[in-house]
């Protein structure tokens, strides 16, 4: 999945929608489709027509590709927000060590509002959240009656943003 942003690049997390889930194999993609993506990733909010002119096809038919390519899960188009500017005072990675099925943590993990993107991992940690809060009681109430107390979590380590400074979406099609 993609998440497109506009010219300017904004940066921040936001709740929703969620990021790529890694279920599935990766859909084939023909070079018009790859095409119209790498429009859509220099620009979001680009018109269809635009596209069209730019791809050889009609602005029907990059409307259905794209409502395709969204329908599938190959990408999404979200605002791409910074959450100081919203009020979102507080950003945070925290890793996670469990037993159990971390599938199932993960599962729990991801209802959480405040948590935005959850992946399971190999090494130090078995799972990886990142948390957009308030301020820091928010983060605190949120580690300590949210996070820590799923059943499976033996510890968390918090690693708190102090300034995000590169943030992007894109990376192309293959």
């Amino acid at each position: 999945m993609l998440v497109m942003t506009s010219p300017g690049g904004s940066v921040g997390s936001q709740p929703e929608p969620s990021r790529p889930t890694g279920h599935g194999s990766p859909t084939p993609l023909d070079d018009l489709s790859k095409a119209i993506i790498k429009e859509l990733q220099e620009d979001g909010r680009r018109p269809y027509s635009t596209i069209a002119k730019s791809v050889g096809l009609s602005e029907a038919a990059i409307r259905q590709r794209v409502q395709r390519l969204t329908d599938t899960g190959v990408m999404q188009i979200v605002a791409v927000t910074d959450p100081i500017q919203l009020g979102f005072a507080r950003q945070a990675l925290i890793g996670i060590r469990t037993t159990g099925d971390t599938r199932e943590l993960a599962t729990q993990l991801a209802a959480i509002p405040a948590i935005d993107y959850v992946v399971l991992t190999a090494g130090t940690f078995d799972v990886i959240a990142e948390v957009v809060c308030k301020d820091d009681g928010d983060l605190l109430d949120l580690l300590n009656h949210q996070i820590r107390a799923l059943p499976g979590v033996l510890s968390t380590e918090t690693l708190v943003y102090l300034k995000l400074v590169k943030q992007q979406y894109n990376w192309g099609v293959q």
